[in-house]
């Protein structure tokens, strides 16, 4: 079944920009520039005041789909360079103190569970991790980054081998929002 027309759009805040010129589209604000490949014959961009209309003609079921998951990408590309993402974790242990560290595009976490051996979490794109006491805070504009540096470390601190109902210790996600 082909869907005649079907219109998303994305509202611009004061004081970003979007140049959508090309397939490559290019959002800049007072943060900085995300850009993004989108590109498919079926589906244009059209600006408008304060907003950014995506319009596809003729669609089948998963270029409409694409439509939606192209309208989540630009929605958060405009909060990253408005506002920027900010995730809050939190460092658990209760059996052996855990030392985290940022040491370059890595964060090391020694102790864990007693091991030798520091565990690495590798931090993904422009992101700014702070470590202060038990608390973690990874802020970025791009929020696949952000995010996928979050599970990197939730990931780096899976127990194994051992009752998880017993050893809780790890970095977990208290909180997700924006930086400002």
């Amino acid at each position: 079944m082909l869907i005649k027309e079907l219109i998303h759009s994305v509202n611009i805040p004061e004081g970003v920009s979007i140049d959508c010129s090309s397939s490559n589209v290019k959002v800049t604000g007072p943060r900085g520039e995300l850009s993004r490949n989108f590109e498919h014959p079926a589906i244009k961009f059209e600006p408008a005041e304060n907003q950014l209309k995506i319009i596809g003609n003729n669609l089948r079921k998963k270029e409409k789909a694409l439509i939606g998951t192209w309208n989540a990408h630009l929605n958060n590309m405009v909060k990253g360079v408005d506002k920027g993402f900010l995730y809050e974790m939190k460092i658990i242990f209760a059996h052996f103190p855990m030392k985290v560290a940022v040491k370059g595009k890595i964060v090391a976490i020694d102790n864990f569970l007693g091991e030798k051996a520091t565990r690495n979490s590798a931090i993904v794109g422009d992101v700014k991790i702070n470590v202060k006491g038990d608390a973690v805070t990874i802020e970025g504009n791009n929020i696949e980054d952000v995010g996928q540096t979050a599970g990197n470390l939730e990931k780096a601190t899976i127990v194994k081998g051992r009752d998880t109902r017993v050893f809780q210790d790890g970095i977990y996600m208290i909180s997700k929002g924006a930086a400002q």
